[in-house]
């Protein structure tokens, strides 16, 4: 078992824990999204597949628009919690354990729209293995269809290598909730360590490690070109309200790509 499903098995029953409301959230990012994919032209018919959809995020609230929404993760913990949050907001998500470097295994269909959000690339710790995930992905997307990621400012970051990101804290009902993570780096790679600190009805520390690899935006862009992407365009958060810079990419439309 790898650092990252072990992180993500671990923390999937408090990843909501990590927001003030996460059902807001999924409302939230579900309608930016909405709002960026009719923008590129695509309607709620579209087919959507969240390729790293760990606890349903994004892709219960775009279920919840009416999208025909499926969602894929490799960590079993991850696609338990995002099944059960999809029954308990009453929408219909195909769900399938997925390695987003071999899509093709699991998935014959292709589909209009994919989406990898929250980080979910910088998994990838070598250049091989963020090779074979970006041809995976542009590999299920139908000619024309649209690539939708987001990762962390990269770029920025690597300019200082902060040692930890800054705290969210939130007031609860019930008391206080506390997120925040240490990074080591080590090149252009980190350990993260992320905490989070409930002293709501008792006080309870968890702590979850995994490792990322830190990916500028123009490595990511070319390998979408390479793969038949047209140019890439790059939203930030002040155009979106997104915490993240988020890339769009559409597939060639020819069906040889």
């Amino acid at each position: 078992m790898s650092v990252t499903q072990t992180f993500y098995d671990a923390l999937a029953p408090r990843y909501d824990k990590l927001f003030l409301d996460w059902e807001a959230t999924t409302r939230e990012q579900a309608a930016l999204l909405d709002r960026l994919f009719s923008d590129a032209g695509f309607d709620r018919r579209a087919r959507i597949l969240d390729c790293a959809c760990g606890i349903g995020t994004q892709i219960v609230g775009l279920a919840a628009l009416g999208y025909d929404a499926t969602g894929s993760d490799f960590s079993p913990g991850a696609l338990a919690e995002a099944e059960k949050r999809a029954v308990q907001n009453r929408v219909d998500v195909r769900f399938k354990r997925a390695d987003f470097r071999a899509l093709s295994d699991v998935f014959a269909e292709r589909f209009d729209i994919v989406v990898a959000l929250d980080n979910a690339l910088p998994h990838m710790l070598s250049e091989n293995d963020l090779n074979a995930a970006v041809a995976s992905i542009v590999d299920r997307i139908a000619p024309g269809g649209l690539f939708v990621a987001s990762i962390r400012d990269y770029d920025a970051l690597l300019a200082t290598k902060p040692p930890y990101s800054p705290p969210y804290i939130y007031q609860t009902e019930k008391g206080r909730r506390t997120a925040f993570q240490l990074w080591s780096w080590n090149g252009d790679r980190y350990r993260l360590v992320q905490y989070l600190i409930e002293d709501e009805d008792a006080l309870q520390i968890s702590k979850f490690e995994c490792e990322y690899r830190a990916l500028r935006r123009a490595e990511l862009s070319d390998l979408l070109r390479a793969n038949g992407c047209a140019e890439p365009r790059w939203l930030f958060p002040e155009e979106t309200g997104f915490y993240q810079p988020i890339v769009v990419a559409r597939k060639s439309k020819r069906a040889d790509v």
